[in-house]
């Protein structure tokens, strides 16, 4: 397993990313930190059923109020306590949600979602990788470095302990565009599961570097992402 892959060009959205590497035709899906629901509706168009758990109150209160997931249930609830019973799920999903999870629970994570996991199923974890334009920008109000790099030992742990198998790594690049600074601090600096207090020092670094980036087409950013695909062994 590789953290990262600095030769990585292939520029996709995370929804080819899960067609390419996922049966979601009819499957049985349990989706940990669901966020916004964005790719919760991209896999609800071909799974038979979605558990969507959010952390997050008032991300999650806001979800609650979709009514056009007929097959997609929303429900508070962390990777480390999973609402559900045993063998439950042929797919469980962590987007971006992983190094989330406070370190000192991430293997506690791990062994429930093995517990969830129907024999044979898999987990798909992708993770943003630790280098490039955005990272540059993001770690001068958020440094995720420790966090990340923790989650990546939690993955080789559940490895290593057999409890879940690797079957796959695949590495691309997530462009996003910013019209202008401000829009880029709507949705980054002020998502609600994060709460970030920027003086206004430091938010004048993040708009100086932010403006590094700029054209006069917005700015566009390429952050690498890390897909690990593991599956649960059979008895």
């Amino acid at each position: 397993m590789h953290i990262a892959e600095p030769q990585a060009n292939l520029v996709a959205n995370e929804g080819e990313i899960l067609d390419k590497l996922l049966h979601l035709k009819d499957a049985t899906v349990l989706e940990l930190g669901c966020g916004k629901a964005e790719k919760t509706r991209v896999v609800a168009l071909k799974a038979a059923s979605v558990l969507a758990l959010e952390v997050d109150e008032k991300q999650l209160a806001k979800n609650l109020s979709i009514t056009d997931l007929p097959n997609v249930k929303f429900a508070h609830g962390g990777a480390e306590k999973i609402p559900a019973p045993d063998s439950n799920f042929d797919i469980v999903l962590m987007l971006k949600s992983l190094h989330h999870v406070p370190i000192e629970l991430m293997d506690s994570a791990f062994a429930e979602i093995q517990r969830v996991l129907k024999a044979g199923g898999v987990v798909y974890i992708s993770e943003p990788v630790y280098s490039g334009n955005f990272n540059e920008v993001l770690k001068l109000f958020h440094d995720e470095k420790v966090v990340r790099e923790a989650a990546f030992a939690a993955e080789q742990r559940a490895v290593a302990a057999v409890r879940l198998a690797l079957v796959a790594q695949k590495f691309f690049l997530q462009q996003m565009h910013f019209s202008n600074f401000e829009q880029f601090e709507e949705q980054v600096i002020k998502v609600t599961h994060t709460e970030h207090k920027l003086s206004a020092e430091t938010l004048g670094k993040v708009r100086s570097k932010f403006n590094e980036y700029m054209t006069s087409d917005g700015a566009t950013f390429h952050m690498q992402i890390r897909v690990d695909l593991l599956r649960k062994a059979a008895p």
